[in-house]
């Protein structure tokens, strides 16, 4: 078996850390990375001082159709887009970039960020399984994220035509949560 080289290695290393710092689970460590199981549980408790969550990933398509996880998860997937298809960022740095991109887009905002790493990370794994898709709002012309084989023709988001359920965080919520393009996007080197 050929050696690692220390500098992959040591960039191994680097993408591990910042994905803990952001709040990955070890299943997306194991994932990313080529890190052994035991290296990256030493190195999450290392850095957050306890040992990493155990349990299963989420893993419901459903999640991000309901009304506030779309909105947030379709901001999120498009700026991961952007990054990835129209800058050419390699496919996990155009993830971290966005995930950054989609806190501060939140943040600046004044909202909550509704989806974590994890979420993130299992809903750009959903597009690159073609579970869900983003389709036209038909009214509005956004982006949102549907399931795949939807029938999309007339479709109408959650800004458009939110649920009777929103009630009064409507008035708040809707106007800064319209996905938007980010203040700044970051271009990649290729």
């Amino acid at each position: 078996m050929p050696s690692k080289s220390p500098i992959a290695e040591m960039q191994q290393v680097q993408l591990a850390i910042e994905l803990i710092e952001l709040g990955a689970r070890l299943q997306v460590l194991e994932t990313e990375t080529d890190l052994s199981r035991a290296y990256l549980s030493k190195l999450y408790k290392e850095l957050r001082g306890k040992s990493p969550p155990k349990g299963m990933l989420p893993f419901s398509t459903d999640w991000f159709i309901t009304w506030l996880p779309n909105l947030h998860a379709s901001l999120f997937i498009n700026i991961y887009h952007r990054l990835h298809q129209d800058h050419g960022c390699e496919r996990i740095d155009a993830f971290v970039r966005a995930f950054r991109l989609y806190q501060e887009q939140v943040r600046i905002d004044g909202q909550d960020t509704v989806l974590g790493l994890t979420r993130a990370w299992t809903l750009m794994r959903f597009f690159e399984n073609d579970l869900l898709q983003l389709t036209g709002c038909t009214r509005c012309g956004g982006q949102f994220v549907v399931h795949t084989y939807t029938p999309v023709q007339d479709y109408v988001c959650g800004l458009c035509r939110p649920p009777s359920r929103a009630g009064k965080t409507l008035r708040g919520t809707a106007a800064s949560s319209r996905p938007s393009t980010p203040s700044r996007v970051v271009a990649c080197e290729r």
